[in-house]
């Protein structure tokens, strides 16, 4: 029973769209209406407001975090297994791709994987956080930075831990964004892909 309850917990913690919820506060349009309909920073950015953009950003990836880092604070005072760790994981990321307070309809997870990441281990979120920032530095693309750090980071994992439930929670939650991001690998293909800071459309 408590791990039901941590794992429904997990996913309506994740189901709060920070993109959409910032936006409104900040009278900004709904980033589900512009650029590339993403509800998340990189998109938020695209209406000029980097102050919503950033908190947009600390919003998904504190959410991650937080779902994590509960879990594994109370694992022992309520019994919680290392699946139940690895299934809460999943499912804070889950609520960010299909939020049940937006009709479903979420962001790719970016910034709540970071935040999960961060959540199991504080180096293996550095890592992965350095990772993006090199390739998004150099390439100006967000998105492909993103699907550079969503490889290496089962990699990062393996190598601190080693094989078990919560790399393979890691590894569908990386799987999921690369696949979120199917759109932007066409478009990186066909050199369409929006880059960083670019004003919306």
């Amino acid at each position: 029973m408590n791990s039901i309850f941590a794992v429904l917990a997990a996913y309506l913690i994740g189901s709060i769209s920070f993109a959409v919820v910032v936006s409104r506060l900040f009278g900004l349009s709904d980033p589900r209406t512009y650029g590339s309909k993403n509800p998340g920073a990189t998109n938020v950015l695209r209406s000029g407001s980097k102050a919503a953009a950033a908190l947009t950003l600390l919003g998904d990836g504190l959410k991650g975090w937080l779902a994590v880092f509960l879990v594994l604070y109370f694992q022992n005072q309520f019994a919680l297994s290392d699946g139940c760790v690895a299934l809460v994981a999943l499912a804070v990321f889950f609520g960010h791709l299909w939020p049940v307070f937006f009709k479903f309809v979420g962001g790719k997870g970016v910034a709540t994987a970071l935040g999960v990441l961060v959540g199991v281990n504080p180096w293996l979120g550095l890592a992965t956080f350095v990772t993006w920032l090199v390739i998004a530095y150099a390439f100006r693309y967000s998105s492909l930075a993103a699907l550079i750090a969503a490889l290496f980071a089962p990699f990062y994992y393996g190598i601190l831990y080693g094989p078990d439930w919560t790399l393979l929670a890691i590894a569908i939650m990386c799987g999921l964004l690369i696949y979120r991001h199917r759109q932007n690998i066409a478009n990186l293909m066909q050199g369409k892909e929006s880059r960083i800071g670019s004003k919306k459309k």
